[in-house]
């Protein structure tokens, strides 16, 4: 099947690396639903895709709400035809706190984008994906840096992080008898509305604050251009795209 017949599902595709995403994928001849909270954000989106918006659709969605994820699903395979592609990104950090001070609140909202909405969209994915014809398709779930070491301050962030890692094993091993492929990119530091606070110092595992490197987000959609091009009997199962002189490798 040629790009432009491919379809994507994109989640939190009105900011960040989920707009970043969105314009690799249109750009490279996918059709996209846009999913996200908010609808202008989504607009925002695709006013900066200029021609190519034309082959997208904009669904405002919550992830954590299964009848909302459904009705994104529902939405993309009647007005495109299918789902080849699930870019699995909604997620939110939450507040820095420590460990103690952490709201149960708090962290059941991590919890239920982060790790719940993941769940969800991957799972009317691969419904999708197991009885359309041409059967099959890919899961690209955007794990982190968090995914493999913490931050300080960051429990809620970090657990759903590891969570998303098996998530990604389970699918990527359930997935293999309907050639649904499944992969993980870990981001470290891409240079988006999240990270914009580094440079001016983030906290360390020391207790000091310092400046940290970023990287230009166009390499990770690069980087999941070429996770979605594979054929289906070729996959990336884990990928780290990363600032290089950022603190990971020595963190802690």
């Amino acid at each position: 099947m040629s790009a432009h017949e491919r379809v994507a599902v994109v989640t939190g595709a009105g900011s960040g690396i989920g707009r970043q995403i969105t314009h690799a994928l249109l750009t490279d001849g996918y059709r996209v639903a846009l999913a996200g909270r908010r609808e202008d954000a989504l607009r925002a989106t695709l006013d900066e895709a200029g021609a190519t918006a034309e082959r997208a659709l904009a669904i405002s969605t919550d992830v954590s709400e299964p009848a909302s994820v459904s009705a994104l699903f529902t939405r993309a395979r009647e007005q495109l035809g299918r789902v080849d592609l699930l870019f699995n990104n909604a997620g939110t950090f939450g507040r820095p706190a420590p460990l103690e001070d952490v709201s149960f609140d708090d962290w059941q909202a991590i919890v239920a984008t982060n790790l719940s909405g993941a769940f969800l969209c991957a799972q009317e994915a691969y419904r999708a994906m197991k009885e359309q014809r041409p059967r099959g398709g890919r899961i690209i779930n955007n794990g982190s840096i968090s995914a493999h070491a913490p931050r300080p301050h960051a429990v809620g962030y970090t657990t759903t992080k590891h969570a998303i890692t098996g998530l990604t094993r389970q699918i990527a091993l359930e997935g293999r008898a309907h050639d649904i492929a499944c992969g993980q990119i870990d981001i470290g530091n891409a240079a988006t509305e999240m990270t914009a606070a580094m440079g001016s110092g983030t906290l360390q595992a020391d207790g000091s604050r310092a400046p940290e490197p970023v990287m230009d987000a166009r390499h990770v959609a690069d980087a999941v251009l070429y996770m979605a091009g594979l054929p289906l009997d070729a996959n990336v199962q884990f990928m780290t795209v990363m600032a290089t002189k950022m603190p990971f490798l020595g963190r802690g």
